[in-house]
C-alpha cells in the first residue's frame, strides 16, 4: 500500500466527533439522542416530530443547533451543556493514536461543530490532549458552524494557517468540500453517520484527497516532513 504524501503538511486540522475516536464507540449517538430529547423538552413535541426537526435542520442548516438558532432563536449555551452532558466511559486511551499524532510536524488542532469543554473531555479520556496546540469550537466560530465557507475563512486567519501547507481530517465528505477549495488536502475518515456515506469501495468526492480506514495507521504511514512539534 501506497504511503500518502503529506511531507508538505505544516499545519494538521481534525474534526473531533466519530474522527479522533471511532463511530462504533457510539459516544455521538448519545449527542444525538440528547438532542432529539432536549427539542421535544423545549419545544413541547413528541419524540418522532423532534427527530425529524433534528434532522430537517441539519440538512437545512449545517447543523441542529444552527436551525434552532436561526428559527426559534435558541440559545447555543443552554442547548451545547445538555446535549454534550454524555457518558464518555466508553472511550479509552488510545496510546497508538497518541504515538501517531506526536510524530506529526508542526501544528495540531482540533475543528469541531461542538464546544470546547466536550473537546477537551473526549481528548482527556483519549489521552491526546497535550498532542494538541489549540482547539477552535463553535462559539470560536461564532455558531457558524462547518460546512460553510466563512466558518473555515475565519478558522484559518484566527490560526494564521497556510491553507496549502495544511489537511483537514473529517469523518463527513461534504465538511471536507470547501477546505478542498481552500487549498487544503483533504482526508476523508471513514464511519457510520445517518446521512448517506460513500460505499468503502466506491470512488470518494473528487474533493477529497485520501480515505483513512484507520485513522491511527493512516498517519503512522504517512509520508511527512519538517521538524517536529511536541
Amino acid at each position: 500500500m501506497t504511503a500518502p504524501d503529506l511531507s508538505h503538511v505544516e499545519t494538521w486540522i481534525f474534526d473531533l466527533d466519530n474522527t479522533l475516536y471511532s463511530a462504533s464507540s457510539e459516544v455521538f449517538d448519545q449527542i444525538g439522542t440528547r438532542m432529539t430529547a432536549f427539542i421535544a423538552r423545549k419545544y413541547g413535541l413528541e419524540t418522532e416530530e423532534a427527530r425529524r426537526l433534528r434532522g430537517d435542520y441539519y440538512r437545512s442548516h449545517g447543523t441542529t443547533l444552527n436551525g434552532l438558532m436561526a428559527l426559534k432563536g435558541q440559545d447555543p449555551h443552554e442547548f451545547l451543556a445538555y446535549v454534550h452532558d454524555i457518558d464518555l466511559s466508553g472511550l479509552e486511551q488510545r496510546p497508538a493514536l497518541a504515538a501517531a499524532l506526536a510524530r506529526l510536524p508542526g501544528r495540531r488542532l482540533v475543528y469541531t461543530n461542538g464546544s470546547r469543554a466536550h473537546a477537551s473531555r473526549v481528548m482527556e479520556r483519549l489521552g491526546i490532549e497535550t498532542l494538541f496546540h489549540a482547539i477552535h469550537d463553535i462559539a470560536d466560530a461564532e455558531f457558524c458552524p462547518k460546512p460553510y465557507r466563512a466558518a473555515y475563512e475565519a478558522m484559518v486567519v484566527a490560526h494564521d494557517i497556510g491553507a496549502e501547507r495544511a489537511a483537514m481530517f473529517e469523518d463527513l465528505a461534504r465538511n471536507l468540500e470547501v477546505p478542498h477549495a481552500l487549498g487544503m488536502t483533504t482526508v476523508l475518515v471513514t464511519g457510520h453517520h445517518d446521512e448517506v456515506q460513500p460505499a468503502s469501495d466506491a470512488a470518494p468526492p473528487e474533493f477529497v484527497h485520501h480515505v483513512a480506514h484507520d485513522l491511527t495507521e493512516f498517519l503512522a504511514r504517512a509520508q511527512i516532513g519538517g521538524s517536529q512539534t511536541p
